[in-house]
């Protein structure tokens, strides 16, 4: 195997296992949004809830923190490698960012808090499954891995490059 080949499967399945790692990390921080059971099935006992919006938002927090952590790791340990694990921090992050759904949406944990109706109504309340509602937040993991990733490539290359230097580094300053 090659040292490219290795170098974008090592990036991929690192950028996949932390997002088993952030889904149930995502399942732990947000809360569930209250579902009341009834005779048609179950239906959101409160329209007013803010749990679906703080569902979303912290899967956007945790994601995006992580493919920025995880595209200025890559810079600084992919001198010579840049494009195998450019293309492995896009391809992981996608990855990574379908498993933080699959994990935070299939376990449960961390404290589920639903208020209890009085036993005299017969209304049940019972937490909902952890979903998003905004899927573009799915893209918050490999965009700002890779976004960040070509930020840093561009500083260090600007940094270094012969441009920055008029007419050569002879002439009026």
């Amino acid at each position: 195997m090659t040292r490219e080949v290795r170098a974008f499967a090592v990036t991929v399945l690192t950028l996949a296992a932390l997002g088993v790692a952030a889904g149930l990390l995502w399942s732990g921080l947000t809360p569930r949004a209250p579902y009341q059971v009834t005779d048609q099935g179950t239906v959101l006992a409160d329209p007013t809830t803010q749990a679906l919006i703080a569902a979303d938002g912290w899967f956007a927090v945790i994601t995006g923190g992580l493919g920025l952590l995880c595209g200025g790791v890559a810079w600084f340990s992919a001198r010579r490698l840049m494009l195998p694990v450019l293309l492995g921090l896009f391809a992981g992050g996608v990855a990574a960012a379908f498993l933080t759904l699959w994990a935070g949406s299939t376990f449960t944990l961390g404290a589920v808090m639903v208020e209890a109706a009085p036993a005299a109504t017969g209304v049940k309340i019972v937490p909902g499954a952890l979903k998003l509602t905004a899927k573009g937040v799915l893209v918050a993991w490999p965009l700002l891995a890779v976004g960040f990733f070509g930020l840093l490539e561009g500083m260090h290359g600007y940094r270094e490059s012969p441009l920055r230097q008029p007419y050569g580094g002879i002439g009026p300053t």
